[in-house]
């Protein structure tokens, strides 16, 4: 699963940006990231759905796009940590409304987003209400 990034071909801001942020599992990624470092077996975790295989492909056009940042630790047994860099911050910020609007428009009303609020009180994506 390999984006091929379109440079020059962009109709605006937004359609770019969606090419960094395109596909179910990216946004929530960002989400994961944004509350602390994680390894990969701790984000498989916190995305129950994602294979391994489409973690794996997301993280690494994530990295190459500077939103993501790989930190291999030389030890024994090897440990890799994902974090978000600042462009990956930034980004981040930037869904922030999106979620807000997710958040009243859709989820407002429904049993189910009450229950997940109450659960969780870490929002969807950083900034939003």
């Amino acid at each position: 699963m390999t984006t091929v990034r379109r440079p020059g071909a962009y109709v605006c801001g937004i359609d770019a940006a969606m090419d960094v942020i395109g596909g179910k599992w990216k946004v929530l990624i960002l989400w994961a990231l944004n509350v602390r470092p994680c390894r990969f077996g701790e984000l498989r975790r916190e995305l129950p759905g994602v294979t391994e295989k489409v973690l794996a492909a997301h993280l690494r056009e994530l990295e190459a796009d500077g939103i993501v940042h790989r930190e291999a630790y030389d030890e024994v047994p090897p440990r890799v940590e994902y974090s978000l860099t600042p462009r990956g911050v930034s980004l981040n910020e930037a869904l922030g409304p999106l979620g807000a609007w997710g958040r009243v428009n859709v989820l407002d009303g429904s049993a189910a987003a009450r229950e997940v609020r109450e659960d969780n009180d870490v929002p969807l994506i950083s900034g939003a209400p």
